[in-house]
């Protein structure tokens, strides 16, 4: 094979998994994400989680206070750092803010989403629970280990009270941010009531078969390396994402100033896409040739009827229970995580797709195919010399599971990943100094490289 065939091998490969990403992926699972996690930085004010982090606060507050912020704050790996380093330096001690700084990432409700989607809800569960349970672990050895030096700070410091006022969340918050959730749960759960199909309906479309044909040629399917095909259905909703995108360019990247006419076109196309999404489409060939004509099946599901009367419900409150700043407010925090992380996500959903094409299976296999402690420490060696932003790190992960890594290295790369690149490493140090970084970076070895082990030993 020439370099000229072996680029366009990896060029199909990597747009092939892009474009099936975008048509499987983004729609009912990372919308939904985005405007949690929009709603969770815009409208639950800060001071309500961070106070419960002061030195002062009972460990029995703190630590599963800060163990929980990473998911009511909605941070990423890219923005645990200077939160990490606001919440040290205003008082929060150091066990409790290196819970935050370690557990954050990993409970990320778009992280945690994508990964149940992406990988498994076994991968996804397990990262919560052992990230919490093991991060608190962390927190409380390096309070331990630093003991003296904390009590000196705290005397330096004064009584310790800047966390003793702190804003509350009202109800209407919590309200609203349960729809959200109940759009992405409707969206992603896989249960009999919202997949089975209420009523059929049949749209001729002599071109339907021959695209479907088409598209199998142009992206083959490949489930024993994870790729999959694109639909019909796929491709609309991929039409339907860029006209989002052109909408919510000149919609939402001025929101905090004042909402515009292309502000209302972006969020209907977003309602109409997460509708249609909603549908059950599948192109049938009418004989056995597609030369013989086609038609597109179109199913009304559970999950339809829930989506719409949700969403219904999310844009009354909007309109009815926020002021129009508030509004703003969530939209701007929603579109700057999406520029934050869209970018990042198709390049590394790009690059995973191509890498299942370059990277041989039987050299996955023989260095993390078995649930080994070796194996396990290999995963989190990784995850510091190969840092990829939050959600980028999932593709990636499903390429190593697609060519035969086991699930507990795997688990051990996604807990070390956010945590241990050289860049966190050394912010770390420039935060906290740089004997109690060494501690914290041994110690995130030896937790990331338990967690894939135990967790590994349950699963095959």
């Amino acid at each position: 094979m020439g370099v000229l065939e072996y680029l366009a091998v990896l060029l199909q490969t990597g747009l092939g998994s892009l474009a099936a990403y975008l048509a499987a992926h983004v729609l009912l699972c990372l919308l939904p994400a985005f405007f949690i996690a929009g709603a969770l930085s815009a409208l639950i004010p800060k001071e309500a989680v961070t106070r419960y982090l002061g030195r002062d606060a009972p460990k029995w507050i703190s630590y599963p206070a800060s163990a929980l912020g990473g998911f009511v704050l909605a941070v990423c790996s890219c923005t645990i750092m200077p939160l990490f380093a606001s919440i040290y330096k205003k008082g929060a001690g150091l066990g409790p803010a290196i819970t935050f700084l370690f557990v954050g990432p990993a409970i990320n409700i778009l992280a945690i989403t994508f990964t149940g989607v992406q990988i498994g809800m076994d991968i996804a569960l397990a990262r919560i629970a052992l990230s919490i349970v093991f991060g608190i672990g962390i927190g409380l050895l390096m309070a331990w280990s630093f003991r003296r030096e904390e009590e000196a700070r705290s005397q330096a410091a004064g009584s310790g009270q800047a966390f003793a006022h702190g804003a509350s969340v009202p109800a209407r918050a919590w309200v609203f941010f349960a729809l959200l959730l109940a759009v992405l749960i409707v969206g992603t759960l896989q249960v009999e009531l919202l997949m089975n199909s209420y009523a059929t309906f049949t749209l001729p479309s002599v071109w339907a078969g021959e695209f479907q044909t088409w598209l199998d040629a142009a992206v083959p399917p490949n489930p024993s390396l994870g790729i999959e095909g694109v639909s019909v259905h796929g491709v609309f909703l991929i039409g339907l994402l860029v006209l989002i995108a052109i909408a919510a360019w000149l919609g939402l990247n001025k929101v905090d100033e004042g909402i515009n006419g292309w502000t209302y076109v972006a969020l209907g196309l977003i309602t109409l896409t997460l509708v249609v999404a909603s549908f059950k489409v599948v192109a049938v060939n009418e004989g056995p040739s597609t030369s013989s004509g086609g038609n597109l099946s179109v199913d009304v599901t559970g999950k339809l009827v829930a989506e719409v009367v949700l969403l219904a419900a999310v844009w009354w409150m909007a309109a009815t229970r926020f002021d129009a700043y508030e509004v703003q407010d969530w939209l701007w925090e929603m579109w700057r995580f999406v520029k934050q992380i869209i970018p990042l996500l198709l390049v590394g959903v790009f690059l995973a797709g191509a890498a299942r094409s370059i990277i041989p299976k039987t050299w996955i296999e023989a260095v993390a195919g078995q649930n080994t402690l070796w194996a396990n420490l290999v995963g989190v060696l990784f995850g510091v010399l190969m840092y990829f932003p939050t959600l980028v790190e999932v593709p990636i992960a499903q390429t190593f599971l697609s060519l035969g890594m086991h699930r507990g290295p795997l688990l051990a790369y996604l807990l070390a990943d956010p945590e241990l690149s050289l860049q966190s490493i050394l912010i770390t140090n420039s935060v906290i100094g740089r004997k109690k970084a060494a501690v914290y970076v041994v110690l995130v070895v030896i937790f990331s490289t338990l967690s894939g082990l135990i967790f590994g030993w349950f699963v095959k």
